[in-house]
């Protein structure tokens, strides 16, 4: 999976018929739960497709797209454009959700390993 917050790469795909800007893709459901409640919150319309299982023994994973298409999550959220449900701004910690991190500190704070 490609880091968006790190490439910015836009991609636009067709979700049954809807042009949509991909989110991300190879979602778990847990994952895609998070980022879907959040992007609703912040008053996208959201659009998920089931990416076709490689085996039965693999569980199944998820595109995220939101109908707008110029969304670009890295400058929606280093431009401070996403509020979480608490009224905070969206990190890039909270939207990884990196729980090491505390998902309040500003990104340049934040020492990578």
């Amino acid at each position: 999976m490609i880091d968006k917050l790190i490439s910015g790469k836009h991609i636009v795909e067709d979700f049954d018929g809807v042009r949509c800007t991909l989110v991300e893709a190879g979602l778990e459901k847990s994952r895609l739960e998070f980022l879907k409640d959040l992007l609703i919150h912040n008053g996208f319309e959201v659009k998920v497709l089931e990416a076709a299982a490689k085996s039965e023994n693999e569980a199944a994973t998820y595109k995220l797209g939101v109908t707008n298409i110029i969304f670009n999550p890295m400058i929606a959220i280093y431009q401070k454009r996403l509020r979480r449900k608490d009224g905070k701004v969206v990190t890039p910690a909270y939207w990884r959700q990196q729980s090491n991190v505390n998902a309040d500190l500003p990104y340049y704070l934040i020492k990578n390993k």
